[in-house]
Formats: C-alpha cells, sequence, structure tokens
C-alpha cells in the first residue's frame, strides 16, 4: 500500500480532470477538495470519486468550463446558477460574496442551484467557518429513502453538515453526515468488496431489513432515527431543491454513472456571524468544558486530523495516475 503525499494526490487529481476536459480553475478546485477528503480518509468522496467525475465530463454530464453566474436577490442573498459544472467551483466564486453580506447583516445565505453533487458538504461549511462565521449547508441526491413504514423512494441520502468558528482561525465543532443511518458510498464500497453490511443500515424492496448490499441498493436506506431522521432529511430536500432551483432528489439519476443528464443539484447555506452575540464564544467555550467532563467525550470534529503522506490502495493510486496519463 503506497503513501502519497497530499500535494501529489492534489496535483494527479488536477491533471486528470484537465486531461478529461475541466478547465484548470475548475480542476484545482475539485482537486482540493479531494485533497482535503482523502487527508482526513473520507474515502467516499475522495479519489473514489475521481473515475467518475472523469467519465462525466467526457460524456458531458458534467460541463468543465462552465463559468458560474452570482446574483443578489435580496442584500443578504446570495445565488448561483452552477451551469452544470461542479460545485466546488461555484462555491468558490459564490463565497466571498456571501461572507461579506453575513458579516454585513448579521446572516446571509447562499444558494447554488444547477450543480454537480458537491461529495463532502463539510468541506465547504468548513471553509465558512475558518472565515469566523457559522456554517450551516444542506444538499440533496439522488432516491434511495422511503418514507418509515414505506416502499418507495423518495429522497437521497440528504446530508446537513454544521461547522462553528472558535474564534482563533480554526474550527471548535464541525459534523458532515447524511440523514440516513449511513452513506449510501458505504453500501456501494461493501457491495463492490463482496462485503455483507449490519443490521439497521438499510431494508430490501418488500420493506424487509437486510445485511446484503445488493438487496439494498434494490430497496431502501433507512433514516437515522426513524422518523426523526426523515424529518431533518425533508429539510434538507425542502432547502436544497427549493431555495436553489435544483431538482427534487425523485428526478436525480445515479450519480456515478457515467452517461445521462446533468445532476442539476443545489447546495443550501446558512452563514451566521456569531459576533452579533457578545455572549457567543463565552458559552461556546461552558459548552465545551461541559462535554470535557466525561473522559473520551468529544465535540465533533475536534481531534480529528490530517494525514500526510496518505495511504492509498494500489488499485485507487494506479487507476489515479491512469486517469492523469502517468501510468
Amino acid at each position: 500500500m503506497p503513501n502519497i503525499s497530499l500535494d501529489e494526490i492534489e496535483t494527479t487529481t488536477k491533471a486528470a480532470l484537465e486531461r478529461h476536459g475541466a478547465q484548470p480553475w475548475i480542476a484545482q478546485e475539485v482537486a482540493v477538495a479531494v485533497r482535503k477528503a482523502e487527508s482526513v480518509g473520507n474515502r467516499i468522496c475522495g479519489l473514489y470519486y475521481l473515475e467518475s467525475y472523469c467519465q462525466q465530463l467526457t460524456s458531458g454530464r458534467v460541463d468543465g468550463s462552465a463559468e458560474p453566474v452570482i446574483s443578489h436577490p435580496k442584500p443578504a442573498t446570495v445565488a448561483v446558477d452552477a451551469k452544470f459544472g461542479f460545485a466546488q467551483a461555484a462555491f468558490s466564486r459564490a463565497l466571498p460574496d456571501a461572507i461579506a453580506a453575513a458579516k454585513e447583516f448579521g446572516t446571509a445565505s447562499l444558494a447554488i442551484g444547477h450543480a454537480h453533487t458537491c461529495t463532502s458538504l463539510g468541506f465547504f461549511t468548513e471553509q465558512i467557518a475558518r472565515a469566523g462565521l457559522i456554517g450551516l449547508g444542506l444538499t440533496n441526491a439522488s432516491p434511495i429513502v422511503a418514507p418509515p413504514g414505506g416502499k418507495t423512494r423518495v429522497i437521497g441520502t440528504n446530508p446537513i453538515a454544521f461547522s462553528v468558528p472558535d474564534g482563533n482561525g480554526g474550527i471548535a465543532m464541525q459534523f458532515d453526515q447524511s440523514t440516513t443511518t449511513v452513506a449510501l458510498g458505504k453500501i456501494t464500497m461493501a457491495k463492490a468488496a463482496g462485503e455483507s453490511i449490519p443490521a439497521g443500515w438499510a431494508v430490501d424492496a418488500d420493506g424487509n431489513p437486510t445485511t446484503d448490499p445488493v438487496a439494498a441498493l434494490g430497496g431502501s436506506l433507512v433514516s437515522m432515527g426513524g422518523y426523526k431522521g426523515w424529518g431533518f432529511g425533508l429539510m434538507a430536500e425542502i432547502l436544497a431543491a427549493g431555495m436553489t432551483g435544483g431538482v427534487v432528489s425523485r428526478d436525480v439519476k445515479p450519480l456515478k454513472a457515467p452517461e445521462g443528464p446533468p445532476h442539476d443539484l443545489g447546495q443550501y447555506y446558512l452563514l451566521m456571524d456569531p459576533g452579533t452575540s457578545p455572549a457567543f464564544f463565552d458559552r461556546l467555550q461552558s459548552i465545551a468544558e461541559g462535554v470535557a467532563l466525561d473522559e473520551g467525550a468529544r465535540i465533533p470534529g475536534q481531534g480529528k486530523g490530517e494525514m500526510n503522506p496518505v495511504p492509498l490502495e494500489q488499485a485507487v493510486w494506479d487507476q489515479t495516475l491512469a486517469l492523469a496519463g502517468k501510468a
């Protein structure tokens, strides 16, 4: 298993994306996101996705030269038409405007519509927090979740991410999680590896619990906490589709299919300035102290360091080099 530096992961990813049709600045934005995912062991959103990106650039399912169009429907509202391009590029272009609006008005929204999947939602909310703001992000995905007690897929895994600044340029808290018990990628990875999945992750096409990833992919994932997770998933759906003009999950085709219509997804972010409350960081400290009272307890995101270099499966790195034309 080779150990590959983050710089090499980033430059090779960028080369692969450019080789398959992405403009250099767009390829760079996506490569940074892949680098970040690999650095924290988020394999699902890292190089695991690169082949799909390249295939979809070639087929035209994602536009590697799309220039995002930014508008300001209201003073504290930033909207971006990603033009069926990468979400990472649209976000990077619009983030400065959204930060400025949040610092001026206390709270601002950033709505990205007609975008490719953003993969790791926390990658974006972390950037908001490092700018000194609280970031909340939501998105939707291809349909894989039926209502509790139902069998028809209505929504996707519909992640929610939340990042809080520590007041010193760092991150006090961060979580990025699907509103299902587990992310879809863990099911597909189990299928590829010929492994079973834990009970409670999914049901089959008849609504019966299953540990077979093939049956799970033909059925439905389970919302975390039953109706509670289902409610959060619907909230993400309403905001991600309704506030951005992106499609609802039922109209999203499988995200990793090489060909087909653009993803046309939406990502919706709220940016909040903690400076509007003089008590914010004092209360944050009190909460952190309370969590620390029990040994082993921690706030989500704390104690999560970056790996550099990153141990990669040989097959994954060989594929990455091949996509970049360096094999």
